[in-house]
């Protein structure tokens, strides 16, 4: 039995790097959607894509990547962008990361 190719890997780097930019400049513009929001629904955030990025092989430091996928300094954006975590959004985060396992 062979597997099935995933079509995404497929796609042109040029057109998954312009999607992936895509979808940072949405949330750079949608900051009503918060981290924690984020992580509690889809099990990443913001922080998430700045971690993949060094990960795939950005040379800076998770500061860095950081300000890559905020568009600006992360203490910055905490200051302007970020509320104080509900019990609830923290136990919908820890439940959504338990979903995780194995992506």
């Amino acid at each position: 039995m062979t597997a099935t190719a995933d079509p995404l890997d497929a796609l042109p780097d040029d057109v998954a790097a312009a999607a992936f930019r895509r979808l940072v400049r949405h949330l750079r513009h949608r900051h009503d959607a918060e981290n924690i929001d984020l992580m509690g629904l889809a099990g990443f955030c913001r922080n998430c894509l700045a971690d993949w990025i060094r990960e795939a092989g950005f040379d800076g430091d998770k500061a860095a990547a950081r300000e890559v996928i905020h568009g600006m300094p992360m203490d910055e954006w905490k200051a302007q962008h970020q509320g104080e975590a509900t019990p609830e959004q923290l136990a919908r985060m820890e439940a959504s990361l338990a979903r995780n396992q194995g992506t």
